[in-house]
């Protein structure tokens, strides 16, 4: 895929980009510092050649034929606003594009389709009992027309510069036009959600091991971080439903009919990591009330253990504390053996006492 030169690099070229006294256009260099990448697609096949969004779109409709596919990375109302001008994005969809912190939602607007993805990626950890995240989010959006589709990415992770090379490389899979772009792009975020879930189902099948093993030293604000971490995926996944749906049953003639049938086949996908992300909430409540029953539990046999000692230790206490008074006249106080017979009674009543509680499996 061909990346956007620098500035320092820029050249005139043969095709006619729009430069000023051999510079670039104020407005064209702020929106190149966001461009991932800009192509011109005929027939599923990219042209030849580094274009910007004022010659791609230009190119297309010269042609009659076509579209333009653009990836920015993160822009700001400034880098955005040429592109937006270029190809008439609403102001509403474009301020979402900008700001971000999104559902995942399909709008219309006029002839043009603005679509929020949440992406998720999996963070590796040692131990899911230890650690602070499990899952990053992040956000994809699309506009798509008729000749176009520009995507927007906010976050460090789930790039698209693997899938555009896979589709550049299979220019079949493009030539239905800028909806099986779109398709892709879906698909290659649920294939990330179904990944991610089946780490997490690794994960918590350890946590439900740990929970339950003798002496165990996982705590509810454990699972409860874990369960913070699903609530993340989830947010992702169930919104996402209703959009792939309304793709599938002819929302907008911009999805060609053969598209249609793809986008079916990605909704039974969100729906299969609905079911899962359900399971795991489910599981990892489960897993809370079993670990909370547990702690009753210990907290109760060690206040058994407690009461039998203080029970035991109150024999001698009690009688050394009755013999420890200071009177002058007392039973047995000038016996000869009266010193070994107490404490031999004080052993025997703990003895007795300590056999009793063993029975009882107090102690």
């Amino acid at each position: 895929m061909s990346a956007i030169p620098s500035l320092g690099n820029l050249r005139t070229r043969a095709h006619g980009r729009a430069f000023h006294n051999g510079r670039r256009a104020p407005q064209e260099t702020r929106t190149s510092a966001c461009v991932v990448d800009c192509g011109v697609y005929v027939d599923g096949v990219r042209l030849p050649g580094e274009w910007s969004h004022t010659d791609a779109i230009a190119e297309v409709r010269k042609r009659g034929e076509g579209f333009v596919w653009i990836g920015l990375h993160e822009p700001d109302e400034k880098q955005i606003q040429g592109i937006a001008d270029t190809f008439g994005l609403h102001e509403l969809a474009v301020e979402d594009a900008v700001h971000a912190h999104q559902r995942p939602k399909l709008e219309r607007y006029d002839d043009t389709l603005f679509m929020v993805f949440r992406t998720i990626r999996y963070v590796e950890h040692d131990s899911p009992t230890t650690a602070n995240e499990i899952v990053e989010s992040g956000e994809l959006m699309a506009f798509l027309g008729s000749d176009f589709i520009i995507t927007v990415r906010h976050g460090n992770h789930a790039g698209l510069t693997h899938l555009r090379r896979e589709l550049d490389a299979d220019p079949e899979r493009l030539a239905p036009g800028p909806a099986a772009v779109l398709h892709a792009i879906a698909d290659h975020v649920v294939d990330h959600f179904l990944v991610v879930t089946e780490r997490i189902e690794d994960d918590i099948d350890e946590m439900e091991t740990e929970v339950f093993a003798p002496r165990t030293r996982i705590t509810s604000e454990q699972i409860y971080l874990f369960k913070r971490e699903v609530l993340e995926l989830r947010r992702a996944v169930l919104p996402l439903a209703r959009p792939l749906r309304r793709l599938s049953e002819g929302y907008t003639w911009l999805i060609p009919d053969e598209i249609r049938s793809y986008f079916r086949n990605v909704h039974d996908h969100v729906t299969t990591v609905s079911d899962r992300v359900a399971a795991f909430d489910e599981l990892l409540t489960t897993l809370v009330d079993a670990t909370l029953g547990k702690l009753t539990l210990q907290l109760n046999s060690d206040m058994r253990k407690i009461t039998a000692w203080a029970a035991i230790i109150a024999v001698p206490t009690a009688i050394a504390g009755i013999y420890g008074m200071n009177f002058d006249y007392m039973p047995e106080l000038s016996f000869k053996y009266g010193y070994p017979i107490t404490l031999g009674v004080i052993l025997a009543l703990c003895l007795l006492l300590y056999r009793i509680f063993r029975k009882n499996r107090w102690l």
